[in-house]
């Protein structure tokens, strides 16, 4: 149906199911009992949910799962991750419990500085527009004071800012580029604010200055906005071992170790496997992220253009041997935090966080970079021995039986005969079908 729908966000959301499973459901009835079994029993609950986003209906619920055993910096965590892949969580818990008594993942957050620019047009004279900021920086930095008061007081704010001439890109383009510390802030709207604010003091700037240019110039701002590119907000984790501990027979350990360096070197080098590569990675990350209450957009846009900053997208991460030791390691940007946003929100997130032992921001970039390497080397692992479909399928085969409205009973037959057989849909429809002869 063709209809324009008026003043949507202004009715009650029982109005709102109405209105929307009638117009757009062919059974109506069903599709407004499917929304109303998925909110919460707890009104008071439900409607800390409901207030998360707007024109909301229902909830869309995901696994809350955890992956214990993670060893990093020689402390013990048992981590938070919401996804709905099969094998995401099994696979980081594997890893972790390997890498357990190998020391674990070592981790060092390495830079915390993220940025915002203030795009606007200028078509005058370069040199008069850098000589007005250099002698004005001062000024539009300490415009923001009252915004930053407790910012600086936490040991973050506006750590520098730059003018950048990007006329031979675009005519007439620059950008003050912004760089800030949040503490345990991710810090959008903090940053934002002081972006918009700079902004306003540098067009006052420019007009009260108006003498120094010719009547013909145009100033205009275009835009002030954080940028989710983070690469000065980083964090390395690695991982070592000696060639040994990857089997008691030296020949096939030694495989397996100059199989994994290979399929790493792949990921370098050749981008159609960089990018399924880095996806695996980001299967872990953001598994800790969306539990933590924190934006996995952004942290995937800034993490796939990291991987692209030297020209070419390219794995994250690397491995190699050195004298018969395995060495496996990550750098990658990570702009997140631990205070604000759903943080203080999200009863299960709160709860996420309280596993952790309530880490700040630091701390938990360390964890996320740990599970995302941890996640790495669990797909590396199955892709060069069992192959990727083994253990994967394995995790599906729940999927595929409900998929096919297996009993209780089916249900355990096939887990039982599938144990060392080959999983597909059909294979398993099949059974069924045999089991039900």
């Amino acid at each position: 149906m063709n209809k324009l729908v008026q003043r949507f966000s202004k009715i009650s959301t029982d109005e709102k199911i109405k209105l929307i499973t009638q117009q757009y459901f062919e059974n109506p009835q069903n599709a407004q009992f499917l929304l109303t079994s998925y909110l919460l029993h707890d009104k008071n609950l439900q409607e800390i949910h409901s207030q998360f986003s707007e024109n909301n209906l229902s909830n869309f619920v995901l696994p809350f799962s955890v992956a214990p055993n993670f060893l990093i910096n020689q402390k013990t965590y048992c981590l938070p991750m919401v996804t709905e892949e099969s094998s995401v969580v099994a696979a980081a818990a594997n890893a972790a419990k390997f890498w357990y008594s190998r020391g674990g993942f070592k981790v060092k957050v390495l830079n915390k500085v993220k940025s915002g620019q203030i795009h606007f047009t200028y078509n005058g004279n370069p040199k008069k527009i850098k000589q007005l900021f250099e002698r004005n920086k001062s000024t539009l930095i300490e415009s923001t004071d009252e915004i930053t008061h407790n910012m600086r007081k936490r040991g973050g704010g506006i750590q520098s800012a730059k003018l950048v001439d990007m006329t031979k890109e675009i005519p007439h383009y620059y950008q003050i580029d912004v760089g800030f510390k949040t503490g345990d802030a991710m810090g959008a709207n903090f940053i934002n604010t002081c972006l918009e604010k700079m902004a306003s003091t540098w067009t006052s700037i420019y007009f009260q200055n108006s003498g120094l240019f010719s009547e013909n110039q145009e100033f205009e701002i275009i835009m002030s906005i954080l940028s989710n590119y983070t690469p000065d907000c980083v964090v390395s984790v690695h991982a070592t071992c000696p060639i040994k501990d990857f089997g008691q027979n030296r020949e096939k350990a030694e495989n397996y170790a100059k199989k994994f360096v290979l399929a790493c070197q792949i990921a370098l080098i050749n981008k159609s496997r960089a990018v399924t590569h880095n996806k695996g990675i980001l299967n872990g990350i953001d598994a800790v992220v969306m539990a933590t209450g924190n934006d996995f957009r952004s942290i995937e846009a800034s993490i796939h253009s990291y991987a692209s900053k030297d020209g070419s997208y390219k794995s994250l991460s690397t491995a190699s041997i050195n004298q018969d030791i395995f060495h496996f390691e990550m750098t990658i940007p990570l702009s997140i935090g631990t205070v604000g946003g759903l943080t203080k929100l999200h009863p299960m997130v709160r709860w996420g966080y309280e596993l952790l032992g309530w880490p700040n921001a630091e701390q938990l970039m360390e964890i996320i970079a740990a599970s995302g390497l941890a996640q790495n080397f669990a797909a590396i692992n199955s892709l060069i021995t069992t192959g990727i479909q083994k253990g994967h399928m394995k995790m599906h085969l729940n999927n595929i039986l409900n998929q096919l409205g297996a009993s209780k009973d089916q249900k355990q037959r096939a887990i039982d005969y599938f144990h060392h057989k080959k999983i597909s849909v059909k294979a398993v429809d099949d059974y069924l079908k045999s089991i039900d002869d």
